[in-house]
């Protein structure tokens, strides 16, 4: 990833350390307006509306630097140690799952399908969210039950359903790898071979998976020619009628929030973790919408393939129920309305660089 793809600092946790691409460039104090984690909220349309756009698109800025937590600072040996472990299949019981076999980045950092599959090839019951940008995020997991990345890798790679690999187990594999010891020394000069010091490998890597320049951006930055006059009209549906910025705000499009957005399903979401809230039953955290059009099929399900359907699912308004998010409503777009919208939101996908594969430790 290319350090022009970054604008401006930004965000997210009051100390953290942050890189501009792999250099660290110490501390700061950052902060992530309205990130709000299992409430539903409401932003008016009509403020929306008022505003001018050049005042709207300041709101959509690339951050400069990527911020990593003080727990789990940045260092280029941690983040390549993390990359191999990432590319891992040893990681799993079966010795045939890695983590990007869900997170896969030619399939954008997803793994394309509309659910994932897990540990003996057995279908979940969720689509493998994407990793992009997740050095962002507030929450992890569709209804959030891991606050952190790495609580998240180490829930992914012992849970029976997905890699089904009991930490104690993992690590005697790993430990008996002779070319993984030096990259753990290297990694955790301070801290023993272990499921955490692990964890904290590959969340470091995960965090450097970080969205490119896309055509949206050079039009924030000024180049009127970068994205057509549907995508600028998408733009400015986007943050007033189609109320899509409620929710999908900030240069990730995504403020971390939860909700009940009218699919056609039983899962209890996040109200599992906090049943006594009636919003929350059947919520789902808010995906971003960097590099969208390499992420179908779409919604926590997979139930919709494409993004045309996904915004006729929004301006019918869902099922209605009272769990059902208080901002979803029909929208009455019109059909070139519809057009504006997927316009934009295909400006939003940049071309990634490719990916290698590392040689994995024998």
């Amino acid at each position: 990833m290319r350090a022009s793809g970054f604008i401006r600092p930004a965000l997210l946790a009051p100390a953290v350390t942050v890189i501009t691409l792999g250099c660290v460039i110490g501390f700061e104090s950052l902060s992530f307006g309205a990130a709000i984690v299992g409430e539903t909220r409401y932003t008016a349309v009509e403020a929306k509306a008022a505003a001018a756009i050049d005042a709207m698109k300041a709101e959509y800025r690339r951050p400069a630097s990527i911020p990593f937590p003080k727990e789990n600072p940045y260092t280029p040996q941690k983040a390549w140690l993390g990359k191999k472990l990432y590319f891992d299949t040893r990681l799993s019981l079966s010795s045939a799952q890695s983590c990007a076999s869900c997170h896969n980045p030619g399939l954008g950092w997803g793994d394309g399908l509309a659910v994932g599959v897990g540990h003996g090839m057995a279908k979940l019951a969720r689509r493998s969210p994407t990793v992009i940008n997740v050095a962002w995020g507030a929450a992890f997991m569709w209804d959030g039950f891991s606050p952190n990345l790495e609580e998240q890798a180490l829930v992914a790679i012992k849970r029976p359903p997905v890699m089904n690999m009991p930490p104690e187990t993992m690590m005697e594999r790993i430990s008996s790898i002779a070319e993984y010891k030096p990259l753990f020394a290297a990694a955790f000069p301070n801290e023993e071979m272990s499921a955490v010091t692990l964890a904290k490998a590959i969340a470091t890597y995960e965090r450097t998976v970080v969205s490119e320049l896309a055509p949206f951006d050079a039009w924030i930055e000024g180049d009127e020619k970068a994205i057509s006059g549907e995508a600028k009209r998408g733009f400015a549906l986007f943050n007033t009628k189609a109320q899509c910025s409620s929710c999908h705000e900030g240069w990730n499009f995504t403020n971390d929030g939860f909700h009940d957005t009218g699919l056609p399903n039983d899962h209890p979401g996040r109200g599992k973790l906090v049943p006594d809230i009636l919003k929350m039953k059947q919520a789902f955290k808010t995906p971003g919408l960097r590099e969208i059009s390499h992420r179908g099929p779409y919604m926590h399900d997979g139930s919709i393939s494409t993004l045309e359907q996904v915004i006729e699912h929004y301006d019918r308004g869902g099922i209605e129920r009272p769990s059902r998010s208080d901002l979803i409503k029909p929208l009455n777009l019109t059909a070139q309305e519809k057009t504006d919208l997927v316009a934009f939101m295909k400006t939003l996908t940049s071309n990634l660089d490719p990916t290698t594969m590392p040689v994995l430790p024998r």
